[in-house]
């Protein structure tokens, strides 16, 4: 029975949102997980440094393929250690510019999958966070400092929009629970009017603390995921991860069936989604513009 090596970037718990969709896309080429496939997971929980590790238990085990949803540090450390076992990644950023793929008709070697409009879509989180809160000149990007490929992306492509849109924009540091204390507390220092929080996989793990973060400190905040919205987070926009997370199942069955990663093209994401929390905003003290509303693929009440 062919194996699959399934690392996520946090917990089974707090991948819960991404798994029934990677799921989805295995039974749509004919392999349901304990009839005809075995999946190991391995979990990262929000921790970039343990990726290597991970996978080298993994390749040590000789699956028969590797997927990585939603992770550009677990990409990297994939293709760092495997030549041979094909590999699946998820990620948010341009895979060519990383040096994981050749192009993105062609991959070559044994690596592909799906990109997301993530990254590229920071500005307009920016652009939308200043939508909701006019007022603020001052505003603050969370990064990761271990994941330097996304952080350097995010703040590149935000400082450039917050120059456009006359704001002074502060990058703030956390990769661990315990840096968001003296995130939040720097927040107040610094009178920003919102935090715009980076496309980084262990942010994507912690959305539900950082929901509750943000609406206990009155921090205006946006992210990625119409999940963290859902846990009481003000605003989301980005590409729906369902969609890419059924691809990475979709290209994982198709490899096992026979085909070459180096034959499949990376699949880009075709839409993107904002989703606003209407509760939150008003426990928050805000009115949102009916400009945004209209907008809205979904608004939470």
């Amino acid at each position: 029975m062919p194996v699959i090596g399934y690392i996520g970037t946090g917990s089974r718990e707090s991948d819960a949102f991404r798994l029934p969709s990677f799921h989805q896309g295995l039974s749509e080429t004919g392999y349901v997980e304990g009839q005809n496939v075995v999946i190991e997971y391995r979990w990262a929980e929000g921790k970039n440094d343990r990726f290597p590790t991970l996978l080298d238990d993994l390749v040590r085990r000789q699956v028969t393929v590797i997927a990585v949803p939603a992770s550009t540090p677990g990409a990297l450390a994939a293709k760092a250690a495997t030549t041979t076992i094909p590999i699946v990644f998820y990620i948010g950023l341009d895979p060519v510019e990383l040096g994981l793929v050749a192009s993105l008709a062609h991959p070559g070697g044994n690596i592909t999958g799906v990109t997301g409009w993530n990254v590229q879509v920071g500005p307009k989180r920016l652009e939308l966070l200043h939508e909701m809160v006019p007022t603020a000149t001052i505003m603050a990007l969370l990064v990761n400092p271990t994941s330097p490929n996304l952080a350097e992306a995010d703040w590149r492509e935000q400082q450039a929009a917050a120059q456009t849109l006359g704001l002074r924009l502060h990058v703030l540091h956390a990769s661990n629970e315990r840096d968001f204390d003296t995130v939040f507390a720097t927040l107040v220092q610094l009178r920003a009017g919102g935090l715009v929080i980076g496309t980084d996989s262990f942010f994507n793990t912690q959305k539900d603390q950082l929901a509750a973060l943000t609406v206990r400190h009155g921090v205006p905040t946006i992210h990625q995921y119409r999940e963290f919205t859902v846990a009481g987070g003000l605003m989301a926009y980005g590409s729906p991860t369902a969609d890419l997370s059924r691809q990475v199942g979709v290209y994982t069955g198709r490899i096992l069936k026979g085909e070459k990663p180096a034959d499949l093209p990376v699949q880009q994401a075709t839409k993107v989604e904002l989703f606003i929390n209407l509760k939150t905003a008003k426990t928050l003290g805000l009115t949102v513009p009916p400009a945004l509303l209209i907008r809205a693929n979904e608004v939470i009440e």
